[in-house]
């Protein structure tokens, strides 16, 4: 399972077995949460946040630094996205230890 990020205490997986649409997860304390980055020609024009199926969501405050962290590197989680799942290639980890914005 590759993790391109943590932050804020989160941890941003990869799961190995997935599928597209392209998305990342967020996971902490038993709790998880999902962003799908919806592609146009390439480009993200949209994030959609949603719970992860038959898991507690973050709370309010993990979401929101769950956010921040996908929206200010979405192009980058497409990158290492499109190396991990169609170029195989491996992913290194990257904790981030000051806020995003």
């Amino acid at each position: 399972m590759p993790k391109p990020y943590e932050y804020m205490g989160l941890i941003i997986p990869f799961y190995a077995n997935e599928h597209e649409p392209v998305h990342v997860h967020a996971k902490r304390q038993g709790r998880e949460s999902r962003a799908e980055l919806v592609l146009i020609g390439g480009k993200v024009v949209e994030v959609l946040f949603n719970p992860a199926s038959g898991r507690l969501p973050l709370s309010p405050r993990e979401m929101r630094h769950f956010q921040e962290l996908v929206i200010a590197r979405a192009d980058e989680i497409v990158a290492k996205w499109i190396d991990f799942f169609v170029l195989h290639k491996p992913v290194a980890s990257e904790r981030l230890t000051r806020r995003l914005k």
